[in-house]
């Protein structure tokens, strides 16, 4: 990436601020690289805390994955909440995912590329159709032990807005960037951390154009008050 130094400054130093204004990352680790998969589909779109609620709601409404796997994308949206185009999509990938991998495994498992190193366990996960970088990079962080900064299309906008990556580096050149200036284990706090502050910005962003919007609301009210006054007077006369 150009100016490679100048950005390694810039990440350290939002490395170290974050450290410092949020609490201590508590690493999550997936147990089967299938569970870490849905969890990637889930919290590409959501947050942290929604992907945990749809997590436990497909625990209790399906029987398994392979139960999942065959369900119609209509009644996983049904599970996921609203019907949005953004619900929809997530059942999809879902669905396309999972056949994927019972095509090719014959099983909903992917438990067999823990055995064969974690370059070809990443070349087998993008050869899944439905998956994209962030689910293959989310899927080495927590599942593999492998080495990856997962970035969702929120973390990528903050580092764009926020001058911490070249402008002219798209996204696979800021991952593998962000990678080689953290160290490995300090990957998922990184992703975390970032995570929290590019999810934290939105809100932030969101809560303040409500706020404009209120008061532009209430400027625009007050306005069409006076006027009626001064018409009511008018008349009065």
């Amino acid at each position: 990436m150009k100016n490679s130094k100048d950005y390694s400054k810039k990440i350290q130093k939002l490395y170290r601020s974050l450290s410092r204004k949020y609490p201590k990352v508590q690493k999550v680790s997936h147990e089967k690289v299938i569970d870490a998969v849905i969890y990637a589909v889930l919290s590409a779109e959501m947050n942290e805390k929604q992907a945990d609620s749809v997590m436990r709601k497909f625990a209790e409404y399906f029987v398994d994955w392979n139960d999942l796997r065959v369900s119609r994308t209509e009644e996983i949206v049904e599970v996921l909440g609203k019907d949005t185009s953004a619900t929809m999509d997530i059942a999809s990938t879902i669905s396309r995912i999972l056949n994927s991998i019972f095509n090719d495994y014959h099983k909903i498992s992917l438990e067999s590329l823990k055995k064969i190193g974690k370059r070809p366990a990443k070349q087998a996960l993008e050869k899944i159709d439905g998956i994209n970088r962030y689910v293959v990079e989310y899927c080495l962080l927590t599942a593999l032990g492998g080495h990856a900064i997962p970035l969702t299309d929120r973390m990528i906008k903050y580092l764009r807005n926020n001058e911490l990556a070249n402008p002219d580096a798209d996204d696979q050149q800021i991952g593998g960037f962000l990678a080689k200036q953290i160290s490995a284990k300090n990957g998922y706090e990184f992703y975390a951390l970032l995570r929290h502050e590019s999810e934290s910005a939105r809100d932030k962003k969101k809560t303040k154009a409500k706020t404009t919007r209120k008061k532009t609301s209430e400027t625009k009210t007050l306005s069409e008050n006076k006027t009626k006054t001064k018409t009511k007077k008018r008349r009065k006369k």
